[in-house]
């Protein structure tokens, strides 16, 4: 799924940004696809600085801080019902999870989808 990939950034979902083969590339972690971004780190920052509330999700993020209060360092907001099954991308749909829990988890559901057919049903069960 992210064979291959140095990753250098993230953004405040803990979708992850990295380089490979000379290619900067953003990473779903609930689906585990990697979509080519830029052909360079400039490149990449034009397009981080070009369209930056999209990229990095800041106007979400901010409404987030605004309900709940700051976000923890370490943290990232990490979708109660995952995005890639329909969760809405709204502040009450986000928890703060420390990062790297949080990629465990959207890593495990990319494991799980990975070999399912678009449209495919689901039963989504969380398990301690």
């Amino acid at each position: 799924m992210a064979e291959g990939i140095l990753f250098f950034a993230e953004d405040i979902f803990g979708g992850q940004f990295g380089i490979k083969d000379d290619a900067i590339y953003s990473f779903d972690p609930e689906t585990g696809e990697a979509a080519h971004l830029a052909s360079s780190v400039d490149e990449w920052v034009r397009a981080v600085l070009g369209d930056y509330e999209f990229v990095t999700g800041y106007p979400l993020a901010h409404q987030w801080q605004a309900q709940y209060g700051v976000l923890p360092i370490g943290e990232r907001l990490v979708p109660k019902r995952p995005f890639v099954l329909g969760g809405d991308y709204t502040p009450e749909n986000l928890v703060a999870l420390e990062a790297a829990k949080g990629m465990r988890f959207r890593g495990d559901l990319a494991v799980q989808l990975r070999d399912l057919p678009d449209g495919a049903s689901i039963k989504f069960k969380i398990v301690d």
